[in-house]
């Protein structure tokens, strides 16, 4: 079986659709994926509606937390933590509750951000970030398009350094976050299990201590993003071997985006092992 456990859609800031994302799973020869757009289920029931026959979908999303011990692409300072949640109960209030104050704040981050580029001289719009973001959950990957369609910079990569939107740069705009080991407990709460994302996404400006993972595991992980597109050889066999070391399921994933990341929903794999793992771990809806 091929096992996916991490994509986007426009609910999110991926390109396609959710109806397009498991359609494109599907034609990909996956078997079981996982829709987890950023701090949002509101792609779910379009995804359900257009799943292909012989196709599973694991509902899912990617949670924005953050953490000091963490360290920055600057070396200095939070950066981001992501949480993949699953299966746990859409309905929990508490988790709910603070999907909607991280999306809420994502608005008035894009928003100071939008206005720290246009101080800087970059002719981004706020209208062109809305129009591109269509109804999904704005993030900066959106604002990087409106960077790459302004003329700003060439590709959406070069948006995310020093000089720009990258962490520290000098239009980087704070936001509210969950601290990670609070959100793995929500997530538990409302029936859910947490799987830490890319830990050693080096290409993106951060590392995942391995303290920090220790932190996470006592604090009910059930698993480590192993097997990803920005994770090298030597990075693959630490988090394998500090997996099972916690006691951890190791798994594999593709974070497609559609477009930005080359439509490539099912290039990293779960182990059909850690898969039946991790839902027997589960109790939401």
């Amino acid at each position: 079986m091929r096992i996916d456990l991490h994509s986007h859609s426009s609910a999110s800031d991926g390109t396609d659709s959710p109806a397009d994302v498991v359609r494109r799973a599907a034609d990909a020869g996956v078997d079981v994926l996982a829709l987890t757009d950023h701090d949002t289920a509101s792609g779910w029931a379009e995804a359900e509606h257009a799943l292909p026959a012989g196709l599973t979908l694991v509902r899912g999303i990617e949670l924005s937390c953050r953490h000091a011990a963490v360290t920055g692409g600057s070396g200095e300072g939070a950066e981001s933590v992501h949480m993949l949640g699953y299966l746990f109960d859409p309905g929990d209030p508490v988790l709910a509750a603070e999907c909607d104050r991280i999306r809420s704040d994502r608005v008035d981050r894009a928003r100071a951000t939008v206005a720290r580029l246009r101080e800087l001289g970059a002719e981004v719009t706020w209208e062109q970030v809305l129009r591109i973001a269509g109804d999904g959950v704005v993030g900066r990957p959106h604002i990087a398009r409106a960077m790459v369609e302004a003329g700003v910079v060439r590709t959406a990569d070069e948006a995310f350094t020093a000089d720009w939107i990258g962490t520290g740069g000098r239009a980087h705009v704070d936001r509210y976050a969950l601290d990670p080991v609070r959100a793995v407990s929500l997530v538990a709460d409302a029936g859910g299990v947490c799987v830490l994302a890319h830990a050693r996404a080096r290409r993106r400006g951060y590392v995942v201590d391995d303290d920090l993972i220790e932190e996470l595991a006592a604090a009910g992980l059930a698993g480590l993003e192993v097997d990803h597109p920005d994770h090298d050889a030597a990075d693959r066999a630490h988090l394998r071997d500090l997996a099972g070391a916690l006691g951890l399921f190791a798994t594999g994933s593709s974070d497609d985006h559609g477009k930005p990341t080359g439509h490539r929903l099912g290039c990293e794999t779960t182990s059909p092992e850690a898969f039946e793992a991790l839902v027997a771990s589960a109790r939401g809806k």
